[in-house]
């Protein structure tokens, strides 16, 4: 292949990280850190899954590429294989996802036990590439005729996207730029024919926009970010065709500084978002934050499930009405939660809103950390509120988790996202009055801070969810005199206490509102923070009719669950009831659950099976019994077997 045009290298350009802004990117002077920079401690258990999914998950994928015919897909268009296709048009897109959490992986641990593997996949990949840069094996090996004719189903862009963050994320993380030669040319090719004063053409599933500005920090080629913001510019212009589910399901049906209202499929509307905020980041271009901060406020105000899940409609696997959040038919896909995830981190680099941590955490313990099993090989596409006791498997919700997926989107997903999850503990802010650390996922961890920090260690030491107690510890430096660490106040924390140099210190009003606690540099070795972890009951709106009248159960960041396995046999989760605030007992931590045991007293009604009844406007239902019943934390929902389960429990 030609060498590359590059205008920078990886070493210098960019942070080992999966968004790293370019020099436009901070208007609140806000800066990430590198995966390299900062190790979560197996003593919490996002570090403990992250140690799962380099063991168990990153393996398991890689068998399942195989077992799959993904990686026969490639080997058929050459002749190395004569297995028929398998997969969806998109499949490609499995084994680019794997390579990049294989990457992230190596930026987090050094491992190279996948380096013969990223090898040949490496190589593979190379020799199926077209000389004129074309690399898709669906068309490429079954339907040739189809090339760039039917972008609203194909899926070109979509691939070419993985395509290029795996490549990007392997270079930053490994200096290997093989795989970027290979996904340069394919985006040369995609922009000889789709860019700027050249054919119309978006695609039907957003994701490359993201990836393309990335490509454009990674290498310094405006050339890719102009790219990104034309297909971006395109949205709204009737490209696509409008069938099928509409013009919404595809989000063409407004243009991207008008669409306030999140609608159709909701992997692509995230992703989407996820672009469009990268652009303001590199742009600066106020209109694109107006509109992304909109959103998110009517995404995560009215349309996110409790657990931090997205998607209430398997018809077209999309974001319903605003307040239609149906517990047992929510689709609340695994990908919507990760692509969420990806948006909100770049609208907290954006922004300053401490709700853009708080909701980071509320999907990486509980929608995401569902998705898989503690054996990091069994996973859920949708993941539902509440499973009845008749529910069957259907349209990617089976009753139990799967080792695998016909469409095997979300597996590899949840690899590159939890390889990559050290990215989003902390970033640097640049303030008039000195730089400050920002600790946004409370985690035990240790922390490499830059030289404008003093480039020691900050250690952070706490058994959290579980517990309430954080400390703070420098090691090997000091913080330069006018420094700070400033950590997040989660939203529920009421009643939070904090020591420093041994005294109790209040946390001012200032601190409160803005959502961070400020500790300056004299102060935080030794510092401690202690967060009340009272278990509290959750109402939704009333426009959420389908749990009025229910409550949830949260402690903490970590939202609970009923599971039919902790009741009786002859008592049925769906004959409980609360008749009013019943007390809540901890039992004792186990070294593994990301929060204790929950015990409840629950009231039981008689079994009725009639479909209606009168009603009964005075008197409360009366329990036939009472039921000691314990409640566990919904990450954990379903790793004992198959069987009814419920978030919102009825008061009435």
């Amino acid at each position: 292949m030609a060498p590359l045009d590059l205008q920078q290298t990886a070493s210098s350009a960019c942070l080992c990280a999966p968004a790293a802004p370019g020099p436009h990117a901070h208007p609140v002077g806000r800066a990430p850190l590198g995966i390299d920079a900062v190790r979560i401690s197996p003593e919490s258990p996002l570090g403990r899954w992250q140690e799962r999914n380099a063991s168990r998950t990153i393996p398991h994928c890689i068998e399942q590429l195989e077992i799959s015919g993904v990686m026969d897909n490639f080997r058929r268009v050459i002749g190395e294989s004569g297995a028929p296709y398998r997969g969806f048009v998109f499949a490609d897109s499995d084994l680019y996802k794997v390579i990049e959490a294989v990457a992230w992986e190596i930026a987090r641990s050094g491992t190279h036990d996948f380096d013969a593997w990223l090898d040949e996949a490496i190589a593979l990949i190379a020799r199926v590439q077209e000389p004129t840069g074309y690399l898709h094996t669906w068309i490429q090996g079954v339907r040739p005729d189809k090339r760039f004719a039917e972008l609203e189903r194909n899926h070109e862009m979509y691939v070419l996207g993985h395509l290029i963050q795996a490549a990007v994320a392997l270079d930053r993380a490994a200096g290997r730029d093989g795989l970027l030669r290979v996904a340069i040319r394919f985006a040369a090719l995609v922009d000889r024919r789709f860019g700027p004063g050249r054919e119309d053409g978006i695609p039907g599933h957003p994701e490359i926009e993201t990836a393309l500005i990335e490509l454009h920090r990674h290498t310094g080629e405006a050339r890719w970010l102009h790219l990104a913001e034309h297909l971006i510019n395109q949205r709204g212009h009737d490209i696509l065709p409008d069938e099928g589910f509409g013009r919404r399901y595809y989000q063409d049906h407004a243009r991207v500084r008008e669409a306030v209202d999140p609608t159709g499929h909701a992997v692509r509307q995230l992703y989407l978002n996820a672009g469009v905020t990268d652009l303001f980041l590199e742009t600066g271009e106020s209109a694109l934050h107006d509109v992304m901060r909109a959103q998110w406020e009517r995404v995560h105000e009215r349309k996110m499930y409790l657990s931090g899940a997205f998607g209430s409609r398997h018809r077209d696997e999309s974001f319903g009405n605003d307040y239609e959040l149906p517990a047992d038919r929510a689709y609340a896909e695994t990908c919507a939660t990760i692509a969420d995830l990806h948006w909100t981190w770049r609208m907290l680099l954006a922004g300053e809103d401490r709700r853009y941590a708080d909701v980071m955490e509320r999907e990486l313990y509980n929608a995401l950390a569902a998705s898989v099993d503690e054996s990091g090989t069994r996973f859920f596409y949708s993941n539902p509120m509440q499973r009845r006791p008749d529910r069957f498997s259907e349209e990617n919700a089976p009753a139990q988790r799967q080792p695998w997926y016909a469409c095997a989107c979300c597996p590899p997903n949840i690899a590159r996202t939890i390889a990559q999850a050290g990215a989003y503990v902390a970033t640097v802010r640049q303030a008039p009055d000195g730089p400050a650390l920002e600790l946004h996922q409370l985690l035990a961890c240790e922390i490499e801070l830059p030289e404008s920090l003093g480039g020691g260690t900050l250690t952070v030491r706490t058994r959290y969810p579980a517990d309430g107690e954080i400390s703070l510890h420098v090691v090997g430096g000091a913080l330069p005199p006018g420094t700070a660490v400033q950590v997040r106040i989660p939203v529920w924390a009421d009643g939070i206490t904090l020591r420093v140099g041994g005294k109790q210190r209040p946390v001012s009003e200032a601190e409160q509102a803005h959502g961070y606690i400020q500790i300056p540099a004299d102060d935080v070795d030794g510092a401690t923070l202690q967060l009340p972890l009272r278990p509290r009951w959750i109402a939704a709106n009333h426009r959420v009719d389908a749990v009025r009248g229910a409550v949830a159960l949260e402690r903490g960041p970590i939202l609970y669950c009923l599971e039919q396995v902790d009741l009786p046999e002859e008592i049925a989760a769906d004959d409980v009831f609360l008749p009013g605030p019943p007390d809540v007992a901890e039992l004792p931590p186990t070294t593994t659950g990301p929060a204790p045991v929950l015990r409840v007293s629950l009231a039981v009604r008689d079994p009725d099976d009639r479909l209606y009844r009168p009603a009964s406007w005075v008197e409360p239902a009366e329990p036939s019994r009472n039921v000691e019943a314990e409640l566990v934390p919904f990450s954990t929902w379903g790793n004992r077997g198959p069987g009814a389960m419920r978030v919102w429990i009825p008061t009435i």
